[in-house]
């Protein structure tokens, strides 16, 4: 049986899941910047910053999850 095209909602929803995706990889890279201080010495505030990867972490895996369960379900029709 032929794979038949994502439909509109679906569409939107591989979208969105793409976007979060993207915009969660981006600030994960910049929050995981801010392990490194702007000058020697410089206060980091790491029990912030692991809270912020972490949600970055989970935004990902998320996302992520959105896109197997669209393609699974894509796969099954």
């Amino acid at each position: 049986v032929p794979s038949s095209p994502l439909q509109k909602p679906a569409l939107e929803t591989v979208r969105s899941s793409l976007r979060l995706l993207n915009a969660s990889a981006y600030r994960l890279q910049s929050e995981c910047r801010k392990t490194v201080p702007p000058e020697p010495g410089a206060a980091v505030d790491y029990q912030l910053l692991t809270q912020q990867v972490i949600q970055c972490a989970y935004d990902i895996a998320k996302a992520a999850k959105q896109l197997v369960t669209i393609t699974t379900r894509e796969k099954k029709q």
